[in-house]
């Protein structure tokens, strides 16, 4: 079953984000906090979604995203922040339906993309997607501030 995450997911919704940064090899750099994705989810003027996939009763998958705008298109996109599906229920089709309910989010609102960023080295995910009609963007590059670099620049 897949359904809009309520106040109440937000411990698993969490917990699913350690898994995916565990399985990104990249855990320690989760600094994220179940008030942050309360109040960023929930609070008085949210910027930031998120479906999760049940099994059994149990969250066992998440999509969490945000609007993007396309100048060009005159239009809102959705951008994919974090899909992950447990590994013990892979195979049953969460992550498609997921996905799947992000495009029909998008096409019922006339937004005309639904986008993310994967791991080059993830071959797995990288399969899914193209699986599913995506298509990589080989032609951008993502650049991203963070850090000293950031706060060089806000200051700058």
């Amino acid at each position: 079953m897949i359904r809009i995450a309520t106040p109440d997911d937000v411990p698993a919704i969490l917990r699913l984000i350690r898994e995916l940064a565990e399985y990104e090899r990249a855990l320690h750099e989760v600094k994220a906090t179940e008030e942050q994705l309360r109040a960023s989810l929930f609070g008085d003027d949210p910027k930031v979604f998120a479906h999760v996939a049940e099994h059994e009763g149990r969250v066992v998958g998440f999509a969490l995203w945000f609007l993007t705008y396309s100048t060009w298109n005159g239009t809102h996109g959705v951008y994919l922040e974090d899909l992950f599906v447990e590994p013990d229920v892979r195979g049953h089709g969460y992550g498609k339906a997921l996905l799947t309910e992000l495009a029909r989010i998008a096409d019922e609102r006339g937004y005309e993309r639904v986008e993310w960023s994967v791991l080059n080295w993830n071959e797995p995910a990288i399969g899914f997607y193209r699986a599913l009609g995506a298509r990589p963007q080989d032609e951008w590059t993502v650049y991203r501030l963070t850090g000293d670099a950031l706060t060089k620049a806000a200051r700058s």
